[in-house]
């Protein structure tokens, strides 16, 4: 484990292989992506870390936006360095990767989007998430959490993980309440980045959840029509966390996307 400006960063698998830069969903952390490095770090060389305020990244005052989020990925991107990484993200990953490529779109070798959207939110979004942070004001962070990390989950996954989705749970419960209302305000003020799609150089790969409520097949259809040099898989029976509900799909699909890189 590195620290680079408070953010703690992990930097496995093959040192001499291509680079997947990981960016995990909110209110998680890098874990999310274990089915992921341990699957690819015989070939590449894996980094993820935990967004600031989340995992074991310090929040601060708590006052993020989507750019000082960004900052952050260049930062690590900067520092380690990595040379043309593909960028993976899930969610608001996903929010973060496509602000980043939309204003350094020279820097990265590729993209994966992971149940995610390029809209900003509209006024019920805003609403939404502003209600959640008076919840967490309220009640703490944990009861949040707990309804949250749920509805992104696909129902019969939850049954079929079983310890392994109390064990995910677990781990999101133990985020701060500065950490997550933080993530919550970047969200909220997030720009709109479907303008840019169409300008995206790299090879993308878009993957969607057959049963995510939250970012569903057809709104991640309309982001891959816009994109060129683009390619959408649904992964069947799993929710807004298809890396970690399937992860075995999701790994088959990233590793023929990867390949032809």
């Amino acid at each position: 484990m590195k620290e680079i400006k408070d953010l703690k960063v992990y930097d496995s698998g093959n040192q001499n292989g291509k680079v997947i830069l990981f960016v995990h969903g909110f209110p998680l952390t890098s874990n999310m992506w274990k089915n992921q490095i341990e699957y690819f770090g015989k070939d590449y060389r894996c980094v993820s870390y935990d967004i600031r305020g989340l995992g074991n990244s310090a929040a601060g005052d708590g006052q993020f936006t989507m750019e000082s989020f960004v900052d952050d990925l260049m930062e690590i991107t900067s520092t380690l360095p990595l040379d043309k990484p593909i960028l993976c993200g899930l969610s608001m990953g996903g929010y973060i990767a496509l602000r980043t490529i939309e204003k350094f779109p020279d820097t990265f070798g590729g993209l994966i989007l992971m149940d995610t959207r390029s809209d900003a939110d509209g006024n019920e979004g805003k609403l939404k998430r502003s209600a959640g942070i008076k919840r967490i004001n309220i009640e703490g962070p944990i009861p949040f959490i707990s309804d949250f990390v749920q509805n992104c989950f696909y129902k019969e996954s939850i049954k079929r993980l079983g310890e392994k989705y109390i064990s995910f749970l677990e781990e999101a419960k133990k985020n701060n309440a500065t950490g997550v209302k933080g993530s919550l305000l970047a969200m909220l003020s997030r720009t709109d980045t479907t303008e840019s799609l169409s300008k995206i150089k790299v090879p993308v790969l878009l993957i969607g959840g057959e049963f995510d409520t939250l970012t569903p097949p057809p709104v991640m259809k309309l982001m891959a029509d816009k994109i060129p040099n683009s390619t959408f898989e649904v992964i069947p029976d799993c929710g807004h966390l298809s890396p970690f509900e399937r992860g075995d799909k999701v790994n088959e699909v990233m590793e023929k996307f990867l390949l032809k890189l």
